[in-house]
């Protein structure tokens, strides 16, 4: 039983890597018009073949045959120093500058937004202050004495 178990997990694996290395040999339009045709027959095997899509990095690579390896924009969080040279120096050097001056913007504007944030704090907590030292001026009145208004019994 181990044994028919192990081939049925080769055939199938077999079948799936096959079928993977043809898409990726005809490009990513055969990956997409795989995608589009799970859609229309059955719109869970399209999400099934999108998800999978995203999460092998089919979707966005730039290459014809997909590529782990591939360096590119693709890369999230990225720095300066982790990109390679392109070999000319006037134009490293004017895109470490660029970046360089990117950085501190981006610094520049993050703190920005946190003295705003701490501007707006505190005009919400004067207002705060404002309308309960206005409540604590403001003349109690008392249900449980009788006023001069009311009918007496």
């Amino acid at each position: 039983m181990t044994t028919t178990t192990t081939n049925v997990t080769t055939q199938a694996y077999g079948w799936f890597s096959r079928t993977e290395a043809w898409l990726d040999h005809k490009g990513k339009g055969a990956w997409i018009a795989l995608m589009v045709l799970g859609f229309i027959f059955f719109w869970p095997v399209g999400l099934a073949i999108l998800a999978y899509m995203i999460w092998s990095k089919r979707m966005f690579s730039h290459n014809k045959h997909h590529n782990h390896n591939s360096a590119g924009w693709g890369g999230c969080g990225r720095r300066h120093g982790q990109f390679r040279s392109t070999g000319n120096s006037a134009f490293d050097s004017y895109k470490d500058e660029t970046l360089r001056r990117l950085e501190q913007e981006q610094q520049d504007f993050e703190s920005f937004l946190g003295r705003l944030r701490d501007a707006k704090d505190k005009a919400e907590f004067d207002q705060f202050m404002d309308e309960r030292s206005r409540v604590a001026r403001a003349p109690q009145s008392d249900d449980d004495t009788p006023s001069d208004d009311a009918p007496k019994a």
